[in-house]
């Protein structure tokens, strides 16, 4: 008979999304040690989560290493020194080396940038396409899948 006067709550169970500790418009992160400058990082708008951030309009510039390389992106994710770009990613080496994929993970202390996706790099004349890709900013050794490459040889005297 209580059924029939007071009816029952009907809970729903709600799930709460993610909540940053704080966004920044214009963000600007430089990482500095005693030789000075290591990294910058620039975007747009970037949220700090506890274990993260994610930055609009990345602009990523590595200088820890033998070569200098800038990786840009239209969303990336920062997190445990590593950055994972995604969407227009362009990855450009000071010697001239560059590719462009829409995905990509640099993994800073190795030195190795990847993606799983189709991609171009090319370095002057030369270019190569394919579904696939591992260069290593240290040793200079590329891995990819399915290529289809255009080298110029050099003439000799």
């Amino acid at each position: 008979m209580i059924y029939l006067v007071f009816q029952p709550l009907d809970l729903k169970k709600q799930e709460f999304v993610e909540v940053p500790l704080f966004e920044i418009k214009g963000f600007t992160m430089y990482e500095l040690d005693t030789k000075g400058l290591k990294t910058i990082l620039f975007g747009t708008d970037s949220k700090r989560y506890s274990d993260r951030y994610t930055v609009e309009n990345v602009n990523y510039t590595d200088s820890s290493k033998l070569y200098i390389a800038n990786m840009k992106a239209d969303h990336g994710i920062y997190k445990d020194e590593n950055i994972f770009l995604k969407d227009n990613v362009t990855y450009a080496r000071e010697d001239g080396l560059t590719f462009e994929s829409d995905m990509a993970d640099y993994y800073k202390k190795s030195g190795i940038i990847s993606t799983d996706m189709d991609f171009i790099i090319m370095q002057g004349e030369n270019n190569a396409i394919g579904t696939s890709l591992e260069y290593n900013n240290i040793t200079n050794k590329i891995k990819a899948k399915k290529i289809k490459a255009i080298y110029q040889l050099q003439e000799s005297n």
